[in-house]
């Protein structure tokens, strides 16, 4: 089913946008990142205008929206203060690229990689994810700023900030979890490991948190805080197992980088881990074959996607999104947040999951290809 985002999405992406490259002047004004280095500050704001969803800071927007008094005025700064959530996921972004040696991202050069030219050096890899560690670490310094922007009572700015600061925290312990499952042997990471890392690393920061932050500034009752929280969980489980499908199962245009990407580095994702929970015998040496591979071909991946479905771990992933967001529907119905806020966050999520049944559709193609009807 697909959902037609209301006018009202675009024109909350719209100021968001405006909001990013405003700031990002006022950044340039205080900081004079462009005395220090042109290319430095050029760099942070063509990473940070590349075209993107904005979830994060719409989340927070619309959030805080649908729990602040309905007759209240939503100031200028709410945008400003929304940014801080799409620098805060870009800073992670420019941290993850580096530790997987990513080279693209949204169809472009990765924060380091656009930096190895900076100077001529023997070793321009090692200098590009030298300075790519530092124009991150800027990044994160600038979304506290963009934070700090809002203007709302102490209390509430200072409890959504000490949140804002955790998910950080946790999605640094997030990546730190990954980093030691990627060197980890298969057999020593289970399902519940997976599900912690999900949590972690993609939940909180990505659909938690903005929610959460919104919530508190616009002084929404614990009990809904919580509610929410327990939301944006489910939502953001569902929306990493997508995501590792789809690293496996879409095209690189679509995703905008490799699609070798998640195979090369060994990830261990809920397909894989179920593979490897019920694959048996020669089916099961033939995937730890080809997943154990140090350098892995477009052949591997096709090999990789058909034991997938063979295994009936591409519908065990993909029911495993579905119950998630059963669960986060029964839980955003009982939401006291305003009725149409409440419509367009539900509009808005589900239209983030359109991409789970085309991949469910593609693996009936699959299916048809290699077990056909006698």
């Amino acid at each position: 089913m697909c959902v037609t985002i209301p006018a009202m999405i675009d024109q909350i992406r719209r100021n968001i946008d405006a909001s990013l490259a405003s700031f990002l002047n006022t950044v340039k004004k205080e900081y004079k990142l462009h005395l220090v280095s042109p290319l430095l500050f050029e760099s942070i704001k063509e990473f940070t205008l590349r075209p993107g969803k904005r979830i994060r800071p719409l989340l927070l927007v619309l959030t805080y929206k649908g729990y602040a008094p309905r007759d209240k005025k939503i100031a200028r700064k709410l945008y400003n203060a929304s940014t801080c959530m799409e620098f805060l996921h870009n800073f992670m972004l420019i941290h993850d690229d580096i530790i997987d040696r990513s080279n693209l991202r949204r169809g472009k050069a990765t924060m380091h990689k656009a930096l190895e030219h900076t100077v001529k050096t023997p070793d321009p890899a090692k200098l590009g994810i030298d300075l790519g560690i530092i124009a991150g670490d800027i990044v994160y310094a600038l979304a506290i700023d963009a934070f700090l922007s809002i203007d709302e009572p102490l209390d509430r700015k200072e409890r959504a900030l000490k949140y804002f600061i955790q998910t950080a925290a946790f999605t640094a312990m997030g990546e730190f979890i990954d980093t030691v499952h990627g060197v980890s042997a298969l057999n020593d990471v289970n399902e519940k490991d997976v599900f912690l890392n999900y949590t972690l690393k993609t939940a909180r920061y990505t659909f938690d948190c903005p929610m959460v932050t919104g919530a508190i500034l616009a002084g929404a009752e614990k009990k809904e805080v919580r509610k929410i929280s327990q939301f944006g969980i489910l939502v953001g489980q569902a929306f990493q197992i997508q995501d590792d499908i789809i690293g496996i199962f879409e095209t690189e245009e679509k995703i905008g980088k490799s699609i070798l990407s998640d195979l090369a580095e060994g990830k261990k994702t809920l397909l894989v881990c179920h593979a490897n929970r019920v694959l048996q015998g020669k089916a099961k040496t033939a995937f730890l074959k080809i997943f154990n591979r140090p350098r892995k071909t477009l052949q591997d991946l096709e090999a990789i996607k058909k034991i997938f479905i063979k295994a009936g771990s591409l519908d065990y992933a993909l029911d495993a999104v579905a119950v998630r967001l059963k669960q986060s529907q029964h839980i955003l119905n009982s939401l006291k947040i305003h009725p149409p806020y409440k419509n367009l966050l539900g509009g808005l999520l589900l239209k983030l999951f359109t991409q789970s049944q085309t991949i469910r559709n593609s693996g009936d193609t699959y299916r048809n290809r290699t077990c056909p009807q006698n």
